[in-house]
Formats: C-alpha cells, sequence, structure tokens
C-alpha cells in the first residue's frame, strides 16, 4: 500500500507540543498516574500526534533543491530515507517518482 501525504498547513513542532499537552492533560485528569511516568515509552507521545492514524514514512520526498524537512513530520520521520532532488513540485512526475524509488 502506497501512503501519499500532503501536509498542507502542518507544522512538525506544534504537532509535537499538542501531542505533548495532551499528554501533560491525560497526567493531571489522573488518566495517567505520574508514577507509571517512568515506565512510559515513544507511543505515549505517538498516540497523540494528529498524524497517528497514518504509518510513519518509510521515504520522504522533498522537492525544489532543498535539503531540510522544513518542520514537516519531525517526529514522524525518524526512521524514513530522505531523497532530495532539484525539480520543483509541478515537474516532478511519474519518471521522477520511479527515480525516487529506486534510489
Amino acid at each position: 500500500i502506497l501512503t501519499i501525504c500532503l501536509a498542507i498547513n502542518y507544522g512538525a513542532r506544534a504537532d509535537i507540543l499538542q501531542a505533548a499537552q495532551k499528554l501533560a492533560q491525560a497526567i493531571a485528569s489522573g488518566e495517567i498516574s505520574p508514577n507509571d511516568l517512568a515506565a512510559m515509552d515513544e507511543s505515549e507521545i505517538s498516540k497523540r500526534l494528529c498524524t497517528a492514524h497514518i504509518p510513519d514514512p518509510d521515504l520522504i520526498i522533498r522537492t525544489s533543491g532543498e535539503t531540510r524537512l522544513s518542520n514537516f513530520l519531525l517526529w514522524d520521520a525518524a526512521y524514513a530515507e530522505l531523497y532530495f532532488t532539484d525539480l520543483l513540485w509541478p515537474d516532478f512526475d511519474e519518471v521522477a517518482l520511479e527515480k525516487a524509488l529506486v534510489w
């Protein structure tokens, strides 16, 4: 299955902050005991991200010659392959996609 994610008006820092706030609220409300903090793992953040319903990416393609993530899926991209191309987004066609997939 190929999942394509276009993040329009999305910011990873804001998403991570919102997830941390949700976690803090869960602790403050008693849903999670402060005694359980030491045993928590990263899934407590992951499941509170707005991207929790989509799989972590295996490949992130960055067009336009930029070689940075620009606040895109910072948490989710931890183990993703990053592919950078000088092509602009409107010029990124099937041939360019195939090249990225076999890279």
